[in-house]
C-alpha cells in the first residue's frame, strides 16, 4: 500500500510577516516550519505502518524552496521519501489552485490512502482536502479522530459536539485528520540523522502537468484588495467592586452588545 500524505510549510506563527508588492505573503522573508496540524496526519501514517500495515510512506508539499524544512522534519518522524513541487508560478494560488497542482502531483506519484491535516495554520480554511478529492474522483473521509484499515477499507471515527460517529468507505481514499488524533512524536538524534538521507524528488509545475496560468496571482480566484496592523490593544476597564460591581459590569457588557 501506498500512503501520500500532503504537508504543508507554514510561516512561524510568533514570526513577523511580511508581505510582497501584490500584497500576498512574502514565504521567503519569514520563518517557517511543518504544519502542526499536519504532524498529526505524519503520526498516523506512521501508526498504521508500526501496527502491521505493508506500507510506503511518501510525503508530498507544494511549496517554495524553504519547504524542504517540512519535510526533512515529517521524514524525521518516520516515512520512506518525499515530493516536492516547487514552481515560481505557484507563487500567490489560491485554495482552488493549490488543490489543482496537489491532485496533479498525486496522480504522478501514485497512491492508495491519502492523509492529510484537517487545516493548514496559516489558512484555516479545511476546504482544500475535500477538494483534492473531488479533483481525483476518489473517496474521501474527514475530520478523523481516529483511523483504522481492514484490508481495502478505511473506517474513522468523527467526534462532533454531541455525537461520535463512525464512517467507512474504500480506497483508493483521502482522509484528513484532526488534532484528537495523538500528537506527533518527538524524533530522536538518529532518526533527524536518518532523515537527512532519505530521498526528496523535486517536481515543477511542468513536471506535473499544470498550465502556469491556472495557478499563482494570475490564476486566483480570490485577491487581497487591502492590509494593515492589527491596531494596538487598548487598556481594559477596571471596575472596583464597592457593593456596585455587578451592576457596572452588566453596564460594560450591554454598552458592547454582549447582553
Amino acid at each position: 500500500m501506498k500512503i501520500v500524505v500532503l504537508v504543508k510549510y507554514v510561516p512561524e506563527p510568533t514570526a513577523s510577516w511580511s508581505f510582497s508588492p501584490d500584497l500576498t505573503l512574502n514565504r521567503d522573508a519569514v520563518e517557517g516550519r511543518l504544519s502542526e496540524l499536519d504532524e498529526y496526519a505524519v503520526e498516523q501514517a506512521v501508526r498504521l505502518k508500526e501496527g502491521g500495515l505493508d506500507a510506503e510512506i511518501v510525503y508530498l508539499c507544494v511549496g517554495p524552496a524553504k519547504a524542504t524544512d517540512a519535510l526533512r522534519k515529517a521524514l524525521a518522524i518516520g516515512g520512506d521519501s518525499a515530493v516536492h513541487v516547487t514552481d515560481p508560478a505557484i507563487h500567490g494560488s489560491c485554495a482552488i489552485g493549490t488543490s489543482l497542482v496537489l491532485a496533479k502531483a498525486l496522480e504522478k506519484v501514485g497512491y492508495d490512502l491519502v492523509l492529510t491535516g484537517f487545516s493548514s495554520t496559516d489558512g484555516e480554511m479545511s476546504v482544500v482536502p475535500t477538494m483534492v478529492a473531488d479533483r481525483l474522483g476518489i473517496n474521501t473521509a474527514t475530520f478523523a479522530g481516529e483511523l483504522s484499515i481492514d484490508g481495502t477499507t478505511v473506517t474513522i471515527r468523527r467526534d462532533g459536539d454531541t455525537a461520535t460517529e463512525e464512517a467507512s468507505t474504500s480506497l483508493p481514499a483521502l482522509v484528513s485528520v484532526t488534532d484528537r488524533t495523538p500528537e506527533a512524536r518527538y524524533p530522536a538524534f538518529k532518526a533527524i540523522m536518518a532523515s537527512k538521507k532519505k530521498p526528496i524528488a523535486t517536481m515543477s509545475l511542468a513536471d506535473i502537468g499544470v498550465d502556469a496560468s491556472s495557478v499563482g496571482t494570475a490564476g486566483a480566484t480570490t485577491k487581497v484588495v487591502s492590509l494593515a496592523p492589527a491596531p494596538a490593544r487598548e487598556a481594559g476597564t477596571i471596575v472596583n467592586d464597592e457593593g456596585e460591581g455587578a451592576a457596572q459590569l452588566a453596564e460594560f457588557l450591554a454598552g458592547r452588545g454582549f447582553i
